[in-house]
């Protein structure tokens, strides 16, 4: 794995909102795109792996990491924006859109809204919501991320996402991780449920149909809405998926290099469809 130098002051303007953005390596470009009430700083691994063969750049959304805040409630729609003005004075022209979880969401909203700046979208545990549950999803989590009397999000351990919240964990947490989690957790403060939110109210599956370029869907085994890849599969045109033996929630940080090589063609793992 290469070193790989990630500049962390770097910002494009976006209006009054200025978007942070972390880079490295060279080569066709991909954006990569967050968790919920995480940061590009979860990416890092991801970068490294790729930063050989191509031009990496993560994105935080508003509200998140370095990124200024967005004092209204954003949409999905509004990240897709907010990458596309990035995109643009870095003289980025097509690109490949690669998100986890509420990311993958953000990289079928880039598509749809740009589908001639998308050359290819990868989609990592997918969040195809079943619609009654949808509108409850935050109240659900709440339950299980705590917060302080003034609603910032609290520290969790290790040892609290597996007995508590094993589903939101990778398979094997490093005390790394979860300083990483827990700083994205301060850094969002009391705007950590926007991107959750923003999830709750796309139509991500209305999206998915729309989706006319090449699609590499990568789901882990033990993913728990893996039970939706079929539909996900029905309503994709372009569709090539694959199962991440072994892998949970956070599967770009747990399994970088796995991912950088589905991407790179070097190899496919699991099932093809």
């Amino acid at each position: 794995m290469m070193n790989a130098v990630f500049p962390g002051d770097t910002a494009v303007s976006m209006g009054e909102i200025m978007i942070h953005y972390r880079e490295a390596g060279s080569g066709p470009p991909v954006v990569l795109l967050h968790i919920n009430q995480q940061s590009s700083a979860l990416m890092t691994e991801l970068m490294q792996a790729l930063a050989p063969r191509m031009r990496a750049i993560a994105v935080d959304y508003p509200s998140h990491g370095s990124s200024y805040r967005m004092e209204r409630q954003p949409t999905i729609e509004d990240y897709a924006r907010c990458v596309l003005e990035v995109m643009d004075p870095l003289g980025i022209g097509r690109f490949t859109a690669l998100g986890e979880a509420t990311g993958a969401a953000v990289a079928v909203a880039i598509a749809d809204a740009a589908p001639d700046r998308v050359a290819r979208v990868v989609l990592v545990n997918c969040p195809l919501l079943e619609p009654e549950r949808a509108a409850g999803i935050v109240e659900e989590l709440e339950q299980l991320r705590p917060a302080d009397a003034s609603g910032f999000g609290a520290p969790r351990t290790v040892r609290y996402m597996l007995e508590q919240d094993p589903d939101h964990a990778p398979m094997r947490p490093t005390q790394d991780w979860m300083d990483r989690i827990n700083q994205a957790q301060r850094e969002a403060g009391r705007d950590r449920w926007q991107a959750l939110r923003a999830l709750a109210a796309y139509d991500l599956g209305s999206a998915l149909e729309r989706l006319s370029c090449p699609t590499l869907l990568l789901t882990g085994e033990h993913f728990y809405f893996r039970h939706r890849v079929p539909e996900i599969a029905r309503r994709v045109r372009h569709l090539r998926s694959e199962t991440l033996q072994g892998a949970r929630f956070c599967a770009t940080w747990e399994f970088a290099d796995r991912i950088a090589c589905s991407l790179l063609g070097e190899g496919q793992q699991g099932g093809v469809k």
